[in-house]
Parts: C-alpha cells; structure tokens; sequence
C-alpha cells in the first residue's frame, strides 16, 4: 500500500502532488499551509518519498524501499528537514546560520537521490534575516532540487517568497472523519475518540498524538483547574498564579490557547443560549459542557467576549516577547470574578 493513503482528508493536494509527479511538472518550491498539526509535515514528507521511490511496480512511494524508510525516518542524506530552534520562553525561530548551512548542502550533488528535497517546517518562524538569506534560493534554486516550506498562513511570510511557491492549503479535518479514523486506524475507544475529536479543532495529529500521549488531556485539565483558580481569586491571588505561572514561560503559549478554546465555547453558548435558549451546538471543550452551562448566567456576554479578546491579545503579546508576567497579569485583572 503506498504512503499516500496514510493521509487522511487531504485527498485533492495528494491528487494534486502525484498529478506533478506523473505529468513531470513539478515545481521547484511548495508551501504547505494550514494549522498545527493538521497534516502539513506528514504530506511534505510523503512527497519527498514519492520523488525518490526505488519501487519498480505498483504505486509510488511504497513505503518499503530503503529510500521511503530513510526519508520516514529523517535520515536520508539528499532529504533535509530544517525545523526552527525553541527557546527557553518557547519561541521557535529559524535563523540565518541554519538556513545557510542547508543552502551549503542543497549546492552540494545528490548523494543517492533523483531529487534532493527540502523541508522546512514551520518557515513563518524565520527572521528577517533567515528570511532574506532563503530568499536568493528561490530566486535561483538549485538543479534537481524541491524545496517544501510548511507554515500556518502564506500572509504570514515576505510576499516575495509566498510568490514564488506553488501554495497548498490544508483545511481542518470534519469532526466526524477525525472521530472515526481515531477508532478505526487507531483503535480507540469511541468515548475518548469522541472527546478528542472535539478538542482537535480539525487537526488529526493533535488526536493522533493526544490519544498515544496521556499527559496531554492531564495537563489540559490542570490548566482549566488554574482557570478556576483565577476566576475564583481575589487580586492577590491572581497575582500569585501569575508570578508562578511566568516562571515556567515555554509553558504559556499552549495554556493560553486552551483557555481561549474555554472562552470561546463559553461566549458561544451564552450568545445562543439568550436568542433562542438552545445548548445543541459543536462546542469543542464537549467535556466542560455542564460547567460551561453553568457559568452562562454568571456572567454578562460583554465580560466574556472581553475575556476571550484579552486571552487573544495575550497570546500575541507573548509572542512578541512581551513581558511574561506583566501580561499574564494585566490578563487576569480583566477576568470576571465568579
């Protein structure tokens, strides 16, 4: 079975990749687009696997060959992956030194391969300079050389690289085809399945890895409990949880976007709730449902939509290297009390 059938719910870019692949028309370079784990690596990958297949018969890439196995396994001499670096805050840049010694290699000849292919993930994390360097090869790439940028958004790169990629880009996966590929391929039990499906906003990886990995829904509950803690606390309380909270800073950007989910669902079931008094809708945090309902009459929906417009301006403010508790403090002083 060849490795294009491990992709799930991206049937017309595979289509479109193996149609480059038949018709000889493929194209230097490739930006792979969507959210976090939804699939962008996984078809990269794939692709650099097809390129280089050693199968004689049946369908490229087999997945068997010594060539697939490598490049699965990122060892494959002619096939590069470049990720960013993270920091201790948790912020991910690809700099300007990795970017040159990938050029270095890429004016290199293959070693084994037809095609020396480059993947590089998460490109909307390049600075400037990084940026401006990869640039030039695209401008001129090399011979025999495809080169796959993976990020969340084309309007998040220089325009003058976006330009000059063939874009692709990735939709969120239906809630219903993530729920039954976790309980078919996956085997997992429908009620977790279920759940997951909903938490994943679209994004089969995250299921995929939240169902092998038990600490990720454990950690996810710690932090909706340190949400209570916040609505719940006086000043100096929430002051307190955020001295501790900004000492762990690599931490932050994936609690944030939790409670933003939390916010979200919240201002949904309360705007619904007070037009037409129904609580049938896709909310995603399906497990905090009852506490969710809860909570609708607490608080007016002009408390909660500035919430989950400050939890949104946190974010992006840390993102920015803002200060860490500063923020975190400035945000909990906009959360209503309960």
């Amino acid at each position: 079975m060849s490795t294009w059938n491990q992709i799930i719910g991206h049937d017309w870019a595979v289509r479109l990749l193996q149609g480059a692949i038949t018709h000889q028309r493929v194209g230097h370079a490739y930006l792979i687009t969507g959210p976090e784990q939804i699939g962008k690596t996984t078809l990269a990958r794939t692709f650099a696997q097809a390129l280089n297949c050693e199968a004689v018969v049946g369908e490229r890439p087999c997945g068997q060959c010594r060539t697939c196995q490598l490049v699965a396994a990122n060892r494959h001499p002619d096939v590069r992956l470049l990720e960013p670096e993270v920091s201790k805050r948790g912020k991910a840049t690809i700099k300007i030194d990795a970017v040159r010694e990938l050029q270095r290699g890429l004016n290199l000849a293959a070693y084994e391969a037809r095609m020396k292919v480059a993947i590089l993930r998460q490109f909307d994390a390049a600075n400037a300079n990084a940026a401006n360097a990869f640039l030039k090869t695209l401008e001129e790439p090399p011979a025999n050389v495809v080169l796959l940028l993976t990020a969340t958004d084309a309007d998040t790169l220089l325009p003058t690289i976006a330009s000059r990629c063939r874009v692709i880009g990735l939709r969120p996966l239906p809630l219903s085809l993530i729920e039954q590929s976790l309980t078919t391929r996956w085997h997992v039990p429908e009620k977790r399945a279920y759940l997951l499906a909903h938490l994943a906003d679209g994004r089969l990886g995250w299921a995929v890895q939240a169902s092998q990995d038990a600490t990720i829904l454990q950690e996810r509950e710690s932090q909706l409990e340190q949400l209570e803690d916040v609505v719940n606390g006086r000043r100096v309380d929430r002051f307190n949880l955020a001295d501790k909270l900004s000492r762990k800073p690599e931490q932050l950007p994936a609690l944030l976007k939790n409670w933003l989910s939390w916010w979200r669902d919240l201002a949904l079931l309360t705007q619904v709730h007070k037009s037409v008094g129904t609580h049938s809708l896709p909310i995603h945090n399906i497990d905090q449902e009852s506490r969710l309902h809860e909570l609708i009459d607490r608080w007016s929906s002009e408390q909660i939509q500035s919430s989950l417009k400050q939890t949104d301006l946190a974010l992006w403010q840390l993102e920015r290297n803002a200060n860490t508790r500063l923020v975190l403090e400035n945000l909990f002083l906009t959360y209503p009390l309960l």
